[in-house]
């Protein structure tokens, strides 16, 4: 959602013209049954073109299910991108670790809580971790009626999550600068991952923000930024 990304834009639109928004089937943006990331991809192309810059190249920065939307977009147009920021996620295969968030909303009745406080209270057996607690509230609104309901599309993200976790595979080479920026504390990027990184993105570079895990630019905004800065004057 665009709202994870409101104090990056901030800074670096000082500098640069920044353009942040929703995923399909998140925050604001439609809810449509395909979450592939060609659908999504496919929507950064139509938003690209939609804002007159069709005939530009741009800078894709995506984190997470983004960032891997975004290493697919720069295979299919990479006459659009002039660099790629790859934030905490490899093109890999990853084990299903979400499962316990889909049946917290499936499981917790938002319609008969009161307040954001008791949604989070009811989240904790799910989401142990107050950050992921944070992250997950965003997912939510409240009703004119009472209570709460999601905004997120999330039979559809469910329905396409192993195919979002699932790896990625190139059929093309991106020759342009690419930039992955981790999480010390994450473990999405791994060593052993790096090999098949640079077999379809050989002009990559890798950089660790310290005491941040998955959601780096929430954990160490400051580290995140500099990292994003070195990427962009490099």
């Amino acid at each position: 959602m665009l709202d994870n990304w409101h104090l990056a834009a901030q800074q670096l639109s000082a500098q640069y013209r920044v353009v942040t928004f929703d995923a399909r089937n998140h925050g604001k943006s439609f809810h449509d049954a395909d979450s592939s990331f060609r659908a999504m991809a496919t929507d950064l192309y139509n938003l690209i073109h939609h804002l007159g810059d069709g005939n530009n190249t741009s800078i894709i920065m995506g984190h997470s299910m983004g960032g891997k939307t975004a290493m697919f977009f720069a295979e299919h147009h990479s006459e659009l991108v002039e660099k790629l920021i790859v934030v905490d996620i490899a093109p890999k295969q990853y084990v299903p670790g979400h499962l316990s968030y889909f049946k917290a909303f499936r499981e917790v009745d938002l319609s008969q809580m009161n307040s954001r406080r008791e949604v989070e209270e009811a989240f904790a057996p799910y989401a142990p971790e107050m950050g992921v607690r944070q992250f997950l509230l965003k997912n939510i609104e409240p009703q004119p009626d009472g209570g709460y309901k999601t905004k997120s599309n999330l039979e559809a993200i469910e329905h396409w999550y192993p195919t979002i976790i699932d790896r990625l595979d190139f059929m093309y080479v991106f020759n342009k600068p690419t930039y992955f920026i981790a999480g010390s504390k994450s473990g999405y990027i791994k060593e052993e991952d790096k090999p098949y990184i640079l077999q379809h993105f050989p002009h990559s570079k890798f950089y660790v923000v310290e005491n941040a895990g998955h959601w780096v630019h929430a954990e160490n905004p400051q580290g995140f930024l500099e990292a994003v800065q070195n990427a962009l004057q490099n």
